[in-house]
């Protein structure tokens, strides 16, 4: 494994927010264009993202159905489902804040006491910051939804607790990260399988499906999770999970630029607030 700076982890995980802020929407598009369940989308996802990785790995891989990807691909797998079933039960806003607000919590928490990484006071400030900036940019839409239930905040901590055991799982066992990341894949299309025979796994084929199917499979997946996973080896599981963050902001201004989406004031404020605390914590990891 080549290793690589604290900085350029940084900017890895950075790329694979800004990734991931576009996974909803092609997600979305995918859904209405093939003809495909939330749970056929994620097979789809995972399955195309391990046969990237596959195919772009520099050298053979060794790979092995060990324990450390099983309980990768199992949390993978726990965080999907349990996102799409708050979705289900709560609504997007509602899951999304929920989920993305609790996670970092929960990282930061499980960094502290079973990694033994500690906070430093950039860090801590990072965390408050970028979860008002998200709670500004985010709020006002999940309490205008009206299909909230304690079920569904339920499974978005759930989701949230499947995200941040990953993370903090991979931090801790980050001598294999491209192995990691094509395992987890592996064993989170199989565990994914059964929901998404239910759901609706063929889709219906044409120019624009397939393009969104492989776009989803190689940038928001196979790109920005080999770039979480490799940004895991440097830098610490809370610092990963703030960056992250970012995440929102994309997915907001994606919106706004190609959806006729608008934002309030306030969300435009808490935008701001929350690119600010993860630009100051990308660009001072060596003090967080």
């Amino acid at each position: 494994m080549t290793l690589v700076s604290a900085r350029r982890g940084a900017v890895y995980v950075s790329v694979a927010a800004t990734a991931w802020g576009t996974g909803g929407a092609a997600g979305s598009l995918l859904i209405e264009a093939g003809h495909l369940g939330p749970a056929g989308v994620s097979f789809w996802r995972y399955l195309l993202g391990a046969v990237f990785l596959l195919a772009l790995a520099r050298r053979p891989l060794r790979f092995e159905l060990n324990f450390r990807v099983l309980l990768a691909g199992a949390g993978m797998a726990l965080y999907q489902a349990a996102y799409f079933a708050a979705i289900a039960r709560s609504g997007v806003a509602v899951a999304t804040v929920v989920t993305m607000g609790a996670t970092p919590v929960f990282t930061a928490l499980g960094s502290r006491f079973l990694l033994r990484e500690r906070l430093g006071g950039v860090a801590l400030t990072a965390l408050a910051a970028a979860l008002a900036g998200l709670v500004l940019l985010t709020g006002e839409t999940a309490l205008q939804a009206r299909t909230s239930s304690i079920a569904g905040i339920g499974f978005a901590l759930a989701s949230a607790a499947g995200y941040a055991g990953v993370t903090l799982f991979s931090r801790h066992h980050r001598d294999d990260p491209q192995g990691m990341a094509i395992g987890g894949f592996v064993v989170g299309t199989v565990c994914l399988a059964p929901f998404a025979l239910v759901d609706g796994v063929v889709p219906a084929l044409d120019l624009t499906s397939a393009g969104l199917l492989l776009y989803l499979g190689a940038v928001p997946t196979a790109l920005a999770y080999a770039l979480f996973f490799r940004a895991l080896t440097v830098l610490r599981a809370t610092t990963v999970s703030i960056i992250s963050l970012g995440e929102a902001v994309g997915a907001s201004l994606l919106g706004v630029a190609c959806f006729g989406e608008r934002l309030t004031p306030l969300a435009w404020s808490g935008c701001a607030l929350l690119l600010a605390a993860v630009a100051v914590l990308a660009a001072r990891t060596g003090e967080s």
